[in-house]
């Protein structure tokens, strides 16, 4: 059973000439990682957080976003909170911005267990500790203020927050994006095995593509609020067959490349404030014929592999192109 399931996600704001999400289909299985890639402002975060409902004012939806079988769009404020709180969880990008400076850690870690009555005192505060130390640090955190822990440290407090609840969908919104290089290799082994050890299924939202393939199983790739190529991982890396994907993955700077200047994507992603009558990509793509600015593709399977998918009319003649070079 999927832990998370979207079918036809479009959010339409006010102000916009075209959805900001426009007939999103993804899912994340239970234990799973699942990775949400692409360029800021694609849409992954709204993505990510239409899971709990966290929409911006006046947002429009059709589709469904399903957690456990149940429809989150169509939930009230009650069962909104109990899903919040005991069903999915989610670890911001920036973890001094989502903990109180003046409280301890103690009270942020126990605080909504405590209000929903699922534990009494002395059950968080086990709990917390249990966590603590599933997460690599010691009790002796409980009685820290967040200003006392470095910043790894701190997002190990909000992992262990996260899993308080037990929930069953977790997301992670770029975690290890203010972290530096050793503190996030960190964070990214340490998901994986609470991953494992909890079956919680995650959905991982990130621009860097390499991190990408070191956590998760299927990536999604996201362009202009749509779905570009989906996929197991390891092929969808080793074969793109969008030619986003593949100008991505060229413009990724890497240790054992060519010297001289990194790749770069011509253009801008188009403009919310204008409406989008073919692929999304088209004006950015050097594969873009007549049909590209007409017609929006279809996701369509690679031959013989039916879980990868890319909307693009000329996935065919990616291999070996200009884009691949």
């Amino acid at each position: 059973m999927n832990t998370l399931e979207i079918q036809g996600l479009r959010i339409t704001l006010p102000g916009t000439a075209r959805p900001v999400l426009d007939g999103i289909d993804l899912t994340v299985g239970a234990g799973e990682t699942v990775a949400l890639v692409g360029e800021s402002g694609s849409g992954k975060t709204l993505t990510s957080r239409s899971a709990l409902c966290l929409l911006p004012p006046a947002a429009v939806t059709e589709g469904a976003v399903r957690v456990d079988g149940h429809d989150v769009l169509t939930m009230d404020a009650d069962q909104l909170r109990a899903l919040r709180t005991g069903t999915v969880a989610m670890i911001f990008q920036d973890p001094r911005a989502a903990i109180n400076p003046l409280r301890r850690i103690g009270d942020f870690l126990t605080e909504s267990v405590r209000l929903t009555r699922a534990m009494n005192q002395a059950e968080a505060t086990a709990q917390a500790c249990e966590l603590l130390d599933a997460v690599g640090l010691d009790a002796s955190a409980l009685r820290k203020y967040p200003g006392q822990v470095s910043g790894g440290m701190l997002q190990r407090v909000m992992i262990a927050a996260a899993l308080m609840g037990d929930p069953a969908l977790l997301l992670a919104d770029e975690p290890t994006t203010a972290l530096d290089v050793t503190t996030q290799a960190e964070v990214i082994a340490l998901l994986g095995r609470l991953r494992e050890r909890f079956g919680t299924g995650l959905l991982f939202v990130t621009h860097d593509l390499d991190l990408a393939a070191a956590i998760s199983d299927r990536v999604y790739v996201m362009y202009a609020g749509r779905i570009a190529e989906s996929g197991p991982a390891e092929a969808l890396f080793a074969h793109p067959r969008h030619p986003y994907t593949a100008a991505l993955l060229a413009s990724t700077p890497r240790m054992e490349g060519p010297r001289g200047r990194l790749a770069a994507i011509d253009g801008q992603p188009p403009d919310l404030r204008q409406a989008l009558h073919g692929c999304a990509f088209a004006a950015r793509c050097p594969l873009a014929t007549g049909i590209c600015e007409r017609e929006a593709p279809p996701a369509l399977s690679a031959p013989g592999k039916p879980e990868h998918q890319a909307a693009c009319h000329h996935s065919d003649r990616l291999e070996g192109s200009a884009v691949d070079a």
